[in-house]
């Protein structure tokens, strides 16, 4: 189970040299869902409203959906499955990516277009920042006040963040942040220090 992932830190975007005469501008933006990644293809299509064609594929989550990719006219198999290799290539997910393309007056046939909007992809993904993410997932503890010890103890141990802390007279409620291939060693853990006293509530 993965719990971590690489992505873009900002958006990016690249215009290598032109193809017998085509330009090909390729943008790149992190996507947190698929709307984001298609409002970046409206986005686009939007300003660079005299292109050609707007080729496009984005990747989500590790646990999401298969990719999706989008040719947008030009010959099936040549835009949008060379844009997509690009990003899996470089491991990269929640990230979205539009080639356009100014028809230059010569034809590319399927292979030339498939190096070209892969390279533009490609040129544009590789100037882009990119930073590292870290999927966590909520557990919830509640523990005595006595027991407040070895339970921040786990804290340290399995690099859990807390996202809010409630006391009562009763002790304390704990709200957590673990990477999720931690969550269940973290409770496993928390019930042995607290011997069974503590409580999870997720």
């Amino acid at each position: 189970m993965t719990d971590t992932f690489r992505t873009l830190a900002a958006p990016a975007r690249a215009e290598p040299p032109k193809t017998k005469g085509s330009r090909f501008l390729a943008e790149v933006v992190p996507a947190a869902d698929a709307e984001a990644a298609l409002e970046h293809l409206a986005t686009v299509r939007a300003r660079e409203y005299s292109a050609t064609h707007h080729c496009w594929a984005y990747r989500l989550g590790p646990d999401a959906p298969a990719p999706r990719s989008s040719d947008d006219g030009e010959p099936s198999g040549s835009a949008g499955a060379p844009i997509l290799r690009e990003i899996e290539g470089r491991d990269l997910y929640h990230v979205a990516v539009v080639v356009t393309r100014y028809y230059g007056g010569t034809k590319l046939g399927v292979g030339g277009l498939a190096r070209a909007y892969g390279e533009a992809a490609g040129v544009a993904l590789d100037s882009a920042r990119l930073r590292t993410v870290t999927l966590r997932v909520p557990v919830t503890l509640a523990f005595a006040f006595d027991d407040t010890s070895p339970a921040m103890r786990l804290l340290d141990q399995f690099d859990a963040e807390v996202a809010d802390q409630r006391y009562s007279p009763s002790g304390t409620e704990l709200e957590l942040a673990v990477r999720r291939s931690e969550a269940d060693a973290l409770r496993a853990a928390f019930v042995e220090a607290t011997s069974g006293r503590g409580e999870i509530l997720d």
